[in-house]
């Protein structure tokens, strides 16, 4: 499976509205804290090391 690149989340901006709720009233440390939580999950979910492979290299860029 590539890494997509391309959006393709359904309406972006209602999440991107929930994921900074998530952090309301978070200090610097807890809120680093939840994008390292979120960053695993989502890294287990997707399991497949090629991409998250390919992930880290398209996030380091």
């Amino acid at each position: 499976m590539p890494l997509i690149l391309t959006p393709n989340i359904p309406d972006p901006d209602g999440f991107y509205d929930e994921l900074l709720a998530a952090h309301t009233g978070l200090s610097k440390d807890e809120s680093d804290a939840l994008n390292a939580r979120l960053i695993l999950t989502l890294a287990n979910h997707i399991g497949d090391r090629e991409v998250l492979r390919a992930a880290l290299g398209a996030a380091k860029a």
